[in-house]
């Protein structure tokens, strides 16, 4: 099932619930053929209010009355990832728009990818529901000098209802002062630069203090998109977005961390990576 057509199921069993219309579902759901099928049709709604909205504060999570605003913030070089595998979770949450955000609205590129944002930092809006850094390598370690992101970040961050990373987009929250006093994760070859930026390291897949929610290397991405759903709309929607896009992971190689890779694997990374991550920690952090 396409994820267009996930939304429109949700709307239609939302609406079975008298809520208001989902605002980004562009299409209407065909009307059922015959009696039988207008039967069927209504049963299936019922059982999807049912699932997803059981009550009305569940309901109104599902299908919030206020336009919800998730900025995900783009910038050259980052990992593309990173801002994917969000973005395709988010993208089924209902009466939500998925901002990329870029300094000035140009293309860029990430990674290999080419990524062009649809708003900028001057018109993304202000009271945003979630905040979300991506990272990557050396656009990463820019990004961390760049003062016109950190102070896009500082400013969002004010108002924002959850400030989030994934991967070494912490990094960039560090460097705007945003992570100090926090537990934090991040890519694990960087996990002990957070302490430099006031930040609590903590070895976690997603990790949630108070309205922070970081997420570690690259994939975790989406273990966090659906960590981010369940906040924003409850659990069982969240539980049916991860069905959806069928995530059920089963990796081919036990070697997604440190620890099961093997040290000499491990040391080949970090070396390689040493002169990023000493990049990084030579960021001067926030007074």
């Amino acid at each position: 099932m396409h994820r267009r057509t996930f939304m429109r199921a949700m709307a239609a069993g939302a609406a079975a619930g008298s809520l208001l219309p989902l605002a980004n579902c562009r299409q209407p759901t065909p009307a059922p053929a015959s009696a039988a099928g207008a039967a069927a049709g209504d049963d299936a709604m019922t059982r999807l209010h049912a699932a997803f909205a059981p009550d009305s504060a569940t309901a109104a999570m599902v299908m919030p009355a206020r336009p919800r605003h998730i900025a995900l913030v783009a910038y050259p070089g980052m990992f593309a990832l990173d801002l994917v595998g969000p973005q395709a979770v988010w993208s089924g949450l209902m009466n939500t728009t998925v901002h990329v955000v870029g300094r000035d609205g140009a293309a860029l590129d990430a990674s290999g990818l080419t990524v062009v944002p649809d708003t900028t930092f001057t018109s993304c809006p202000h009271d945003l529901d979630v905040l979300c850094v991506p990272g990557g390598g050396e656009g990463t370690l820019a990004a961390m000098r760049d003062p016109a992101v950190l102070a896009f970040l500082r400013e969002r961050a004010a108002t924002a209802r959850y400030v989030t990373s994934v991967c070494t987009g912490a990094l960039v929250l560090g460097a705007a002062g945003l992570l100090q006093g926090y537990r934090a994760t991040t890519h694990w070859v960087a996990h002990e630069v957070l302490a430099h930026f006031g930040a609590e390291p903590t070895r976690a897949r997603v990790v949630e203090d108070r309205n922070r929610i970081t997420a570690a290397g690259v994939s975790a991405g989406i273990d966090f998109a659906l960590v981010v759903a369940a906040r924003l709309s409850g659990e069982a929607y969240a539980r049916g977005l991860q069905l959806n896009v069928e995530y059920d992971p089963a990796p081919p190689f036990d070697a997604g961390a440190p620890e099961k890779a093997g040290p000499a694997i491990t040391e080949a990374l970090r070396g390689m990576y040493a002169p990023l991550v000493a990049g990084m920690a030579a960021v001067p952090a926030p007074v």
